[in-house]
């Protein structure tokens, strides 16, 4: 049996993943062409590649067929309950950050906060009948957040891209979605809520609560720890 280390398989969140784990003497490669996901770990015994999507790294994770992951605070905290009891969070690995935001059309100028939020949302829903949309595929982060904050009167409207758009082309009247700069929120004449800030998120190293390792297991994830200085 050998260690499970799961991988973004794409993109940016890969090849800085690769470099992190190069600086740490552990040389990550793809096995073949592009389309193949699984791949090579040299510099430390018993550890196989696995390259999956962000978003699938915490299920599988859960799951216990991957032993570590690689992937966003945000995707963990979003799919996994109690994500604390599931997987165990390692390092945070200096790259990929973005924060999870609630924003609003910059025309709302009596709406900066939250507490703003929750009254126009109530008088929304009073005077058109039906409730504030928020377009957002943050459900959990959400819910948890707007409860905290007291907000009601709202209904999350599922949206897997172009989120920002969404209020332009009428789905929702505001937005939680992930930004970096904020570029595209401002381009879409949005603003975040003063303490509209749900989560900042980074590639973090993760490792599974939910699989009993086999002493070859054991032995890798040992070699692997004590080479990233964990």
């Amino acid at each position: 049996m050998t260690l499970k280390l799961g991988v973004p398989s794409k993109g940016r969140l890969m090849e800085k993943t690769f470099e992190w784990f190069a600086e740490r003497g552990i040389t990550l490669s793809r096995s073949g062409s592009d389309r193949e996901y699984a791949g090579r770990v040299d510099g430390v015994e018993g550890v196989e590649l696995v390259l999956l999507s962000a978003g699938e790294i915490p299920r599988e994770m859960a799951a216990g067929r991957i032993h570590l992951g690689v992937t966003g605070t945000d995707l963990v905290r979003e799919k996994l309950g109690q994500w604390e009891q599931r997987v165990e969070e390692l390092a945070k690995l200096g790259f990929g950050h973005a924060d999870l935001i609630i924003a609003v059309p910059q025309a709302w100028v009596d709406v900066d906060t939250m507490d703003d939020l929750d009254a126009a949302s109530a008088a929304f829903r009073a005077r058109h009948g039906f409730r504030l949309r928020i377009a957002t595929k943050y459900h959990r982060l959400m819910r948890d957040f707007l409860r905290e904050h007291g907000v009601a009167d709202y209904q999350l409207v599922d949206s897997q891209g172009a989120t920002e758009g969404t209020v332009k082309n009428e789905t929702a009247e505001a937005v939680a979605d992930i930004t970096s700069t904020g570029d595209t929120l401002r381009a879409n004449h949005l603003k975040i809520l003063s303490d509209g800030l749900v989560l900042r998120s980074e590639a973090t190293l993760f490792r599974t609560r939910n699989a009993d390792l086999s002493e070859p297991e054991r032995v890798a994830m040992q070699a692997l720890s004590e080479k990233l200085g964990l």
